[in-house]
């Protein structure tokens, strides 16, 4: 039996999908803009977090100092949010660019980009770990209380590592962002470009 006419025009349709789908596909010169988003806001957020450690401790015992460090443990939530919100992003939606320059310095920058990934992942734990031993007042809105109280030593060691994978991190990152200026000044390359968001068009 002779298809309908709504038949030959889905056949029609499904034809010049199939056409299509043979296209060669122009390879991505940028991550998606979400990728771009979340990168960026990782970026603030790990900066954010170091200066804000540096600050607490230049306030008086009371409401200021609880107040600065309750604002630096809701950017480390923050940051775990976001951290396990950019990792399920890149491994199931986002945009996979192949690396540009020498296999080399592709590699190493793949690795560079696995621990930062690593180093925050344990930043974030040691911060809820600092917390719990710790203990802590939220704004003065509510109490956490500590698992070990007393146990100063436990607390030096904890905040020790803290701050150690902390300091790692800026280095690290700077690394990161030395090597895409590189990239982009002297090598003359797209890798910056590609993390850039797009310039918007008049109109």
């Amino acid at each position: 039996m002779a298809p309908g006419p709504r038949g030959l025009e889905w056949l029609s349709r499904r034809s010049l999908l199939h056409a299509h789908s043979l296209l060669p596909q122009s390879p991505l010169d940028r991550y998606d803009a979400r990728t771009v988003v979340l990168h960026w806001a990782t970026a603030v957020l790990v900066v954010a977090l170091w200066l804000s450690a540096q600050v607490i401790d230049a306030f008086p015992q009371g409401p200021a100092r609880t107040n600065v460090r309750s604002v630096h443990v809701t950017l480390g939530v923050a940051l775990a949010v976001l951290i396990v919100y950019r990792i399920a992003w890149r491994r199931l939606m986002g945009a996979r660019l192949p690396g540009l320059g020498h296999p080399v310095l592709a590699r190493a920058a793949s690795a560079v980009h696995v621990a930062l990934y690593a180093l925050i992942v344990i930043e974030v734990a040691l911060g809820v770990t600092n917390v719990w031993v710790r203990g802590d007042s939220i704004f003065n809105l509510f109490t956490i209380p500590s698992f070990a109280p007393g146990d100063r030593a436990l607390r030096r060691q904890i905040n020790g590592y803290h701050e150690l994978v902390a300091n790692t991190i800026l280095v690290v990152a700077g690394l990161h962002a030395a090597a895409g200026l590189a990239h982009h000044y002297v090598w003359k390359d797209a890798v910056l470009r590609r993390m850039w968001p797009p310039k918007r068009r008049p109109g």
